[in-house]
């Protein structure tokens, strides 16, 4: 049993490795991300080896994820951003594998690592970068110049408009790490309560099946947010390539 919320986001090695100066332990964390890496491609393989004219259960759910993201893709940057599909399609296939993981008993949540959300968004918002600077050159600092904005104001605005720019990658960041160590946190503690309350005889066995009934409400939930984290992020970075493309047309 856990005796702390918090103790089920430690990082744990389970196999010292190294390579010369470098270490290579496989951890938890490590472990859960081949996880999820195994298990969408063995799913994918499977999908693709057995597709058929008329789909079936599977090649249906493979083939409703490509059109759903493609269609973001679509609304938010247009056809340009086509050629990055695969990098939308990847982030949200792997966010949603790596945050539904973490709902199993035992099992790690790896985007509950501030570290991780912030990797992810770092990579991404500085490829945007090279990419705005290598489509448009020196252009691409219009991104960061208000139109209509008076002269005596537009000091100010450019630099509010340079930090809000840098400021995507921490919100990006935040964003997905604070819902998945907040949501398990919360099952943590009322499962502990859940727990304590059923080797408690009166009142509190009856409020254990409010709490039994509140932590499969919340779960259920935690399953949503799973998937809602992985649309707002992969959503978010077809708007933020957006800028890419469009700056100083």
């Amino acid at each position: 049993m856990l005796f702390s919320p918090l103790e089920q986001f430690e990082i744990n090695i389970l196999q010292k490795l190294t390579l010369g100066p470098l270490d290579i332990s496989i951890t938890n964390s490590a472990l859960f991300c081949i996880l999820a890496f195994t298990l969408l491609y063995l799913f994918f393989l499977y999908t693709i080896s057995n597709a058929k004219i008329f789909p079936g259960r599977w090649q249906s759910v493979a083939e409703l994820l490509y059109l759903f993201i493609l269609l973001i893709a679509k609304q938010q940057a247009g056809k340009q951003s086509w050629p990055f599909f695969p990098l939308f399609f990847a982030a949200f296939t792997l966010i949603f594998a790596l945050n539904f993981l973490g709902l199993f008993p035992l099992a790690f949540t790896v985007t509950s690592h501030i570290i991780i959300t912030f990797s992810f968004a770092l990579a991404f918002n500085l490829g945007f970068l090279i990419l705005g600077f290598t489509i448009h050159k020196l252009k691409f600092l219009r991104l960061f110049v208000p139109s209509g904005v008076p002269v005596v104001l537009l000091p100010l605005l450019i630099v509010i408009e340079v930090i809000s720019y840098f400021v995507r990658t921490f919100s990006l960041a935040l964003r997905l790490f604070a819902n998945m160590m907040g949501g398990h946190t919360l099952i943590q503690i009322l499962s502990s309560f859940f727990i304590s309350a059923l080797m408690a005889p009166g009142l509190l066995f009856l409020s254990s099946i409010l709490a039994f009934l509140v932590i499969f409400g919340i779960t259920i939930l935690e399953v949503a947010i799973a998937a809602i984290q992985a649309y707002v992020f992969t959503i978010l970075l077809t708007i933020y390539i957006n800028d890419a493309f469009h700056v100083g047309h």
